[in-house]
């Protein structure tokens, strides 16, 4: 919940051996084996903004998720809020406690009866007010799903001194994150369509549990990294259960990351995950779920029904077993944008990272987003191509996957 995790210092040490031996499964993910290889266009730059130079870069092993994180593991990070937020109310006297120190019972948590009177006052400051009740239904306010976290600051530790001798406390940073996705997306997007149908059901409704979900920030999907780091228990639906802890940090990708797990261990420099120059086959169909052709959003019927997203593990896997690294929707990294990047940046684990505050300029929340989405042209969805959003912003065409950093056993 928010009012439980404090993000942990944990020290990113492991290398790329042939045969990954680790201290804990890595549940829903495969493994990325480190390798070197030239990051960048892969093709001419259509919109000759020469941003994305090529440069031979080197990157350590990790784990990354299969698939796009899907409506049904988001919704795990919002029901755990909502269960904790309701058990500090109800047994706790109130959701303002002290954060860190509380041990929430899961078998209670999770039995507490939303209907009851007794409940209902307990539980008055976390629910929806009367007048914002519609037919007069008792529910959650979306708006106090708020996630609670800390964690380190590194980089603005090793710049502020030369060795340890500063306080940790001057580097520990305090979020405060709204969980719940801005479903109102589907309409914002696309002023003159008709898309409130998604707007009322693609988050909640049971048959959409396969889809990526969308409507996530930036901010909101690097807290659910931190809430998945501490609580791999919950996220795979067994609160409570220790065996099921993993011994590492949950992250969102790195820009250059993103680029070498989607190109799939390609021995080409190929443009697409799948390790062709084309993005359609010999008899018409789609290699990935985006736009084909003006006005075409169903590739002459090839995907089926949805003209949005698909399930997630529709398409065909890259060489490294991820699925939907081209279209369906774009993802976030971890990396901020910046035009130039590719000049000064190492050429080992190449990064650019800032915490921007809510008071920088805007140009300093830009986030690097990949993979291109349902809505893009081909162009959009190769391997190398850069766009990026706002670290505020939530759109309907733009989710977010995970990787894993572990240590390597000691024996």
């Amino acid at each position: 919940m928010s009012f439980m995790v404090v993000g942990s210092l944990l020290i990113m040490a492991f290398g790329p051996p042939k045969t990954p031996k680790f201290n804990s499964d890595p549940t829903h993910t495969v493994f990325v084996p480190g390798g070197s290889f030239y990051m960048g266009a892969s093709d001419e730059q259509i919109d000759n903004s020469m941003v994305n130079r090529k440069k031979k870069v080197s990157v350590q092993s990790f784990w990354m998720d299969k698939t796009e994180i899907t409506n049904e593991q988001y919704r795990r990070f919002v029901n755990y809020v909502s269960d904790s937020l309701k058990y500090l109310a109800v047994y706790l006297g109130g959701i303002k406690q002290a954060e860190d120190t509380i041990k929430v019972d899961w078998n209670r948590a999770q039995k507490i009866n939303i209907n009851s009177r007794a409940v209902i006052e307990k539980l008055n400051e976390l629910l929806l007010s009367p007048d914002n009740r519609y037919k007069g239904k008792i529910g959650i306010d979306p708006t106090k799903l708020i996630y609670k976290y800390s964690f380190i600051d590194l980089k603005a530790a090793a710049m502020a001194s030369k060795s340890l001798e500063l306080p940790l406390s001057d580097f520990m940073v305090s979020k405060e994150e709204p969980v719940y996705p801005d479903t109102l997306v589907w309409i914002r997007d696309f002023s003159y369509s008709y898309n409130e149908p998604l707007t009322r059901m693609y988050f909640s409704h049971p048959s959409y549990n396969a889809y990526p979900v969308v409507g996530v920030t930036w901010k909101q999907a690097t807290a659910f990294c931190h809430w998945r780091t501490n609580n791999s228990d919950y996220y795979n639906g067994k609160p409570g259960r220790n065996d099921l802890k993993i011994d590492g940090i949950f992250r969102l990708p790195t820009e250059a990351e993103w680029e070498y797990a989607a190109r799939g261990n390609s021995k080409t420099n190929a443009m697409y995950p799948w390790g062709s120059p084309y993005a359609v086959t010999k008899t018409g169909r789609l290699l990935a779920n985006f736009k084909p052709g003006r006005g075409d959003y169903l590739g002459g019927n090839t995907k089926g029904n949805d003209i949005y997203t698909t399930k997630v593990g529709s398409y065909q896997e890259n060489g490294y077993r991820l699925f939907d690294m081209a279209g369906n929707v774009a993802e976030w990294t971890s990396s901020i944008f910046y035009e130039g990047s590719a000049n000064f940046v190492g050429d080992f684990s190449p990064d650019m990272q800032y915490n921007a505050k809510d008071e920088d300029p805007i140009l300093m929340k830009r986030k690097v987003i990949r993979g291109g989405s349902w809505k893009d042209i081909a162009y959009n969805c190769q391997v190398s191509t850069r766009n990026y959003e706002y670290q505020d912003t939530a759109k309907s065409y733009i989710g977010f996957r995970c990787v894993l950093s572990m240590a390597p056993r000691v024996n």
